[in-house]
Parts: structure tokens; C-alpha cells; sequence
């Protein structure tokens, strides 16, 4: 009987292998092309670029801010795993290599998926529908081309850390969850809720207990003590995102004792229901039967439902790191529970799941391909095209002196970042070069038509100035030199 379901036909394992080459070649290929085609950022890509190659430059992390100043990465986030991918920009000093990275380490994740599977609903071939579920995930893929951020390693290292401490090795779930945190201070949060699933779930009361006492040390010392401490004394510039509901851990708190239902509306406006269903129905809503295996998803959940900032409600960007993992163990779980209780069968149920994941793919996923047919994703489908302007904007590049401190707009200064001083137009200061490309507006790193008005207007400014010479000027790609 097993014979007659849809994937039986082919093993499992080599499935799963064949699957994860895909996703790392294929992913690979196309953030690279997306970067040559000039759709990343100053913000993000070139942030981290600069922060790594400063670093392997002899100066840790150090970056240039919105306003022109030198500062510590840390200053921002708490990531400090930037700085052990210094060794890899000695060996391949250019941007691909970190989107190469996070697209590889990405794939890796499909192997704890297959494992988590195999154990709890009892087969090979079950393990490899969830595998093949874990690489068609919509966020997986978006989070694979959002740039670059440290946060998107974190879920593969969750992943690997979850397994681990399903299987009772905590030696190994601490090493993961080490790599894991490194990457972002509200990652130590998606650990605490782990103990306490562990404790919860598994009986194991001290040693969940320890796990979400230090997970929850990790997270406050990030937060209280090493982001005000490069950042001058100041807490995080961004809790600016939930003036809404307290604007800050503690006024969010206090929101939560004296005004909760304030919580309920800003969390649960039609984005936030929108946000969650393309979180959990790809995967056939399976991750809703085992709802305590959530725990590790709801801290990321929680700040990204609050915020004002509307890429943190989307599954298109990196807000989903932490939350990816959580989704995939409590939809294990939750698979499992339905296959004991005798209401699926494998077959049944392997369908189940890959028909959902690849409706969900069709539908929101970032295959290019799918926008040829009807009803399928467009989003984005031809952003790893490189066109003729985008080869005029390389040219306009190659003018610029790898030591020379820049001002650029934001698709620009991706490309620019490999240097010691990369400013973001209109902030110029001591740059002796501006570059900007007037089709593709930004005004720091705002992306909106404000952004345009006032770009152009600074443009103007420079194009009167005796201190400036225009040098280039073509298809909109402006390029202007101190004199």
C-alpha cells in the first residue's frame, strides 16, 4: 500500500540530498543574480559586507552609520558572528560569498527536518516529504534572498539545536544554540522558549529550567549591556518600531499589565491574521496540533506582530529566522500525534503535506517560474535579471577607487561597501565621491517617493556646486567626483 503515495517511488535519502543541492545551487545563483542586477542594499547586504571585510581588515566589525560615523556593529544589533566570517572574505573577498553562505547553510536545515520526521512519525519516506516541505517553504526561500543578515544562519543552527535536544543531547543542543545566538539578541529568547517547552513537554524540569533561565541571561545581557555599551550608553535605536505599545521591553510590559487589550489590537489587525495563516497553512496547519512546540516561535512572533515596521508582518524578509524552526518541530509533533492516532495513514499524510507545500510555493513562493503561470508568485520575478542599465551602473563602479571614501544611494552602495568609509546619500561629509541612481530612489536608507523629491533636490544642489565635477552621467547613473 505504501507503494501507490506520491513521492514513494524514489528513496528517501537521496531525495532529501538531491534536495538540499538544489536549494543551495539554485538559491545561490539567484541572490548572487539579484545582487549583480543591483536589487540589494546598502541596507542590508552592504552593512554586513563592511562590518566582515573591516574585519578582516584588523578593525572588528566597525561600520559607517546612517549619520556619517564610524561605530561598532554591535552599536545596532548583537551579531557578533560577522566577525567569524573574516576568514572567508580572505578567501573570496566579494558580497556573492555571503549570500553563497547564508543560501548553503540555509539548505542545511532540511537534515534535522528529516530526522525530527523520521523519529516522531515513523519513516523514511515521511522525514523526506517534510525535508522537501522545509526547502519549498515559502520563507525559507524569501529568507534566503533577502540579502544577507546573520540572523537568516540561526535558523538551520535552531533546527540542528531542537533535534539535539529532542534527543536528549544537551551537550550538542547548547553548541548549536551557541552559534544560534551569535547572530542576533532576540535569538537567546527562541532558546529560553525551548527550556521551557523541554521542561514542559519532556518532563525534564531542571534542565529546561536551566536552558530558559540561560537563554533569558544571554538575551538581557545582550540587550541591557553590549548594545549600550557600544552605542554610547543609548538603548536600541529600534524600539522606535513599538511607540505603540510601550516603546521599549519594559513599557511593553507595563502595557501588557494595565492595557493588554492595546496588545490584542496592534498584534491583531488583518496583517497580523494574514502574517500568521502564511506561516502555518503551507505546512497544512499541522504545527497547530502540537501547539506547546511553538513556545521557541512566539518571542520573534511576539515583536514582530507589534511592531510598526510592516516588513516585520511579512514572510518575505529575515523577521522569520527564529520562527521557521518553531513551525517545522511543532508540525513533526504535530504530524505525529495524527499518524498514532490512526486518522492519517503515512500515505495520507505525506500527501497531505507536500500538496500543501506545493500549492504554498505556487502561490507566495520566490521561484521565478511562477510567475509565467497563472495565479503563481510574481513578486520580485525578474530581479536577478541584469539589464543594460544595470551593466552602465557597473561601469560607473569601476571609476571609483577602492580606497576613496563614498556617498551612494542604496542599490549602489551594496556594491560599495568593501571599504573603510561608505556613506548613504544624501550624507556626504568627507566622501569624494557621490554616486546615485536616480531610477532606483533612496534617501539614506528610505525607499519611497519622499525619497525620490529629496534626492532629487540634493542631486541639484550638487550639479550648481564649484566644490563638485559630474563625471558620469548615463541611463539615470550619476556620478560625481570632489574636486
Amino acid at each position: 500500500m505504501t507503494r501507490r503515495w506520491l513521492p514513494v517511488a524514489l528513496p528517501a535519502r537521496p531525495l532529501v540530498y538531491a534536495g538540499v543541492a538544489a536549494f543551495a545551487t539554485g538559491f545561490s545563483a539567484l541572490a548572487t543574480l539579484r545582487h549583480e542586477a543591483f536589487n540589494s542594499g546598502r541596507f542590508d547586504l552592504g552593512n554586513m559586507v563592511q562590518a566582515v571585510w573591516s574585519t578582516s581588515e584588523g578593525h572588528p566589525l566597525r561600520i559607517t552609520d546612517l549619520q556619517g560615523d564610524q561605530i561598532s556593529r554591535l552599536a545596532a544589533h548583537f551579531d557578533p558572528v560577522l566577525a567569524l566570517l573574516a576568514p572567508l572574505w580572505w578567501l573570496w573577498p566579494s558580497p556573492a560569498a555571503l549570500l553563497v553562505l547564508q543560501a548553503a547553510t540555509l539548505s542545511l536545515g532540511a537534515f534535522p527536518v528529516f530526522w525530527l520526521a523520521r523519529k516522531h512519525v515513523g519513516s523514511d519516506r515521511a522525514g523526506g516529504a517534510f525535508a522537501l516541505a522545509y526547502l519549498l517553504y515559502p520563507a525559507t526561500q524569501w529568507l534566503s534572498l533577502d540579502d544577507f543578515h546573520p540572523v537568516a544562519l540561526a535558523c538551520p543552527a535552531l533546527l540542528f539545536a531542537f533535534w539535539y535536544l529532542d534527543q536528549d543531547q544537551l551537550l550538542l543542543f547548547g553548541l548549536f544554540s551557541f552559534l544560534a545566538v551569535l547572530t542576533r539578541e532576540e535569538v537567546a529568547l527562541a532558546v529560553a522558549a525551548a527550556g521551557v517547552w523541554y521542561a514542559l513537554g519532556r518532563r525534564r524540569w531542571l534542565a529546561g529550567a536551566g536552558v530558559a533561565v540561560a537563554g533569558m541571561v544571554v538575551a538581557t545581557v545582550a540587550v541591557a549591556v553590549v548594545i549600550p555599551h557600544f552605542n554610547d550608553g543609548r538603548s536600541s535605536t529600534f524600539y522606535g518600531r513599538y511607540s505603540e505599545v510601550g516603546g521599549s521591553p519594559g513599557g511593553i510590559l507595563r502595557t501588557a499589565f494595565t492595557d493588554p487589550l492595546r496588545l490584542l489590537e496592534v498584534a491583531l489587525d488583518g496583517n497580523g491574521f494574514r502574517y500568521m495563516a502564511e506561516l502555518v497553512l503551507p505546512l497544512a496547519a499541522l504545527s497547530l496540533l502540537s501547539p506547546l512546540a511553538l513556545l521557541p516561535a512566539l518571542p520573534q512572533l511576539a515583536l514582530n506582530l507589534l511592531s510598526t515596521t510592516p516588513t516585520q508582518t511579512s514572510i518575505h524578509f529575515h523577521y522569520t529566522a527564529t520562527i521557521i524552526p518553531a513551525i517545522f518541530l511543532a508540525a513533526v509533533l504535530g504530524a505525529g500525534r495524527l499518524e498514532r492516532s490512526g486518522r492519517l495513514g503515512h500515505g495520507s499524510l505525506t500527501t497531505l503535506l507536500l500538496a500543501a507545500a506545493l500549492a504554498s510555493n505556487y502561490r507566495l513562493g520566490a521561484i521565478p517560474l511562477w510567475q509565467h503561470l497563472p495565479g503563481g508568485e510574481s513578486l520580485q520575478g525578474d530581479a536577478a535579471l541584469v539589464t543594460a542599465h544595470d551593466r552602465i551602473a557597473q561601469r560607473a563602479l569601476e571609476l571609483v577607487p577602492a580606497d576613496a571614501a563614498v556617498s551612494s544611494t542604496n542599490s549602489l552602495g551594496a556594491h560599495l561597501s568593501a571599504r573603510e568609509r561608505i556613506l548613504s546619500f544624501p550624507v556626504i561629509r568627507d566622501a569624494t565621491w557621490v554616486l546615485a541612481d536616480v531610477t532606483k530612489p533612496s534617501y539614506a536608507d528610505r525607499i519611497d517617493e519622499q525619497a525620490e523629491v529629496a534626492m532629487a533636490a540634493r542631486l541639484g544642489t550638487l550639479r550648481q556646486s564649484k566644490r563638485w565635477r559630474l563625471v558620469f552621467e548615463r541611463d539615470g547613473i550619476l556620478v560625481f567626483r570632489r574636486r
